[in-house]
């Protein structure tokens, strides 16, 4: 077994992709969550961190005030832990060129649906109202151009006939649950790396 990755997960909100990739490690998956940041006090991601052992930086707005220098506090915290990927899980802050350049396309999100169709924070609802009847899950890392940076993977979900907002919601959601520890163990087995020519994800 290779040492296990270090990581860091931003989130926002209750952590439910956290609390995945918490489960998966504790089944063998070859991570150690060094620090979990939170952009808010309330967020429940934090009591699952804390139920987990893991360390955690608990951001608020008026820290934000200053983007960069917020995300300069992250990224010092973030070092100090070790951690050598960002894992965005729920994170509602567009990270900054601070974040970007002391991670270079190591800053992964998830975006739930298939980019680089319906890019924003209403992704779900859009595909829905717009009447497709595939959508799905993008894992890709964070760059500079917000929801395009380079594909690691995707997902399609069918939109059944009666499915609603709601259900769709919970069907994209449990695909994340799976999705996402999946690729961050393809990260932590070395077998993904951005093509600087093409600016393409390759999986070996």
């Amino acid at each position: 077994m290779t040492d296990k990755l270090k990581i860091g997960v931003l989130l926002s909100g209750s952590g439910t992709n956290l609390q995945a990739i918490i489960d998966a490690a504790a089944e063998g998956l070859p991570v150690d969550i060094a620090l979990v940041v939170s952009s808010r006090p309330d967020a429940y991601g934090i009591e699952r961190a804390h139920a987990a052992g893991i360390p955690t930086l608990v951001m608020n707005r008026e820290k934000y005030a200053d983007v960069l220098a917020a995300d300069a506090q992250i990224v010092e915290a973030l070092r100090g832990a070790g951690a050598e990927y960002v894992v965005m899980a729920g994170y509602m802050r567009k990270v900054t060129s601070v974040m970007l350049d002391a991670f270079p396309n190591r800053v992964l999100n998830l975006h739930p649906a298939l980019l680089p169709s319906f890019k924003g924070a209403h992704a779900i609802a859009d595909a829905f109202n717009s009447g497709v009847k595939v959508t799905g899950v993008t894992v890709h890392f964070a760059n500079a151009d917000y929801d395009k940076g380079p594909i690691v993977a995707q997902r399609a979900i069918a939109v059944a006939e009666n499915d609603t907002l709601d259900t769709l919601e919970a069907k994209i959601h449990d695909v994340e649950h799976v999705l996402y520890p999946e690729v961050i163990g393809l990260i932590a087995e070395g077998r993904v790396a951005v093509d600087p020519s093409t600016n393409k994800v390759r999986i070996n």
